[in-house]
This record gives structure tokens, sequence and C-alpha cells, in this order.
């Protein structure tokens, strides 16, 4: 159902994703990844090297190495998947979001939620997706003075 390939995304050394081998309908599961939890407080030692990359949060005090192909899926603000944490099997369960044709690429959203589009530590435009995020955080709500709400700031952030 999935694979390992090269990815078009990122511009790093190894820049891997995982691909749909046939066609996936909304709904299906993907995957099951387990985890090898470990405590936030040891992630000290993970920061160190690459593995922190690789890496989710689990639970408020735990984090977590995906096994399996998990942490090979790539991050999109258009996902075609999503997951859910099965804490009783400790294991990260990735569903088709969409339908995902075979040959595309398994995308998730970092932020946990699909239409989460806070930005990432990772990306190149980063301080300008959070620049952008707060100026449009400050302008939530902002109303004239019949009460409308204003358009005189532009926080699109898409490119």
């Amino acid at each position: 159902m999935i694979e390992v390939k090269q990815s078009k995304l990122g511009n790093g050394e190894f820049n891997r994703g995982v691909f749909a081998t046939v066609d996936i309908p909304k709904g299906q599961l993907i995957h099951q990844a387990p985890v090898v939890p470990y405590p936030n407080e040891d992630h000290e030692h993970v920061e160190k090297t690459i593995l922190e990359d690789y890496v989710f949060e689990y639970g408020a005090n735990h984090t977590a190495i995906l096994l399996g192909y998990g942490s090979l899926i790539n991050h999109s603000y258009e996902p075609n998947a999503t997951y859910d944490i099965n804490f009783e099997n400790h294991t990260f369960d990735f569903y088709a979001y969409t339908d995902i044709k075979a040959g595309e690429e398994v995308l998730i959203n970092y932020n946990g939620e699909e239409d989460n589009m806070d930005p990432l530590w990772f990306l190149d435009d980063y301080e300008e997706r959070m620049r952008e995020l707060n100026e449009a955080e400050a302008s939530d709500g902002e109303k004239d003075a019949d009460g409308i709400e204003s358009d005189s700031k532009d926080t699109d952030s898409s490119k």
C-alpha cells in the first residue's frame, strides 16, 4: 500500500517520503507506526542528533520516535493523510484524509490538525509566517466604527 521513495519536497540530504502504491480511499488506515516513547526531560539528548527532526509529541509528558514509515511522512499545509495517537496500542495510526492516488506522496500536517496553518520551525519562511500569524491574530476582531471587521490589513500568508 505504501513505500519509501525519493521526495521532491525539501532540500535535505536524504529527501525521502512515503508514497501510495495503490489508490487509497479517504478514511482508510494507511499505516500503524509503533512508538518508542521517552520522557520529555530526556529530549535534550535527542536534540543533539538528527533524530530531533523525526520525533512527535506523545502526550503531555513524553516524546516518541516513530518506527516503521511514520517518521518519514512529510509535512503539507494541504495534507492528504492524518493521524491519531493510539495510546492503548502505543502506535500512531495514519489514515487517508482525502482520496490518495497511487504514486502520490502521503502528507500530514505536522501541527497535528489538518487545517492548522501555524508556522513550523524548519520552514525557510518561518520568521515571516510567524510575523504574519501574529499580525493576523492582533487584527482579529478589529472592527470599524460600524462594528464591521476591517479589511485594511492584508494577512494572507499564502504564496
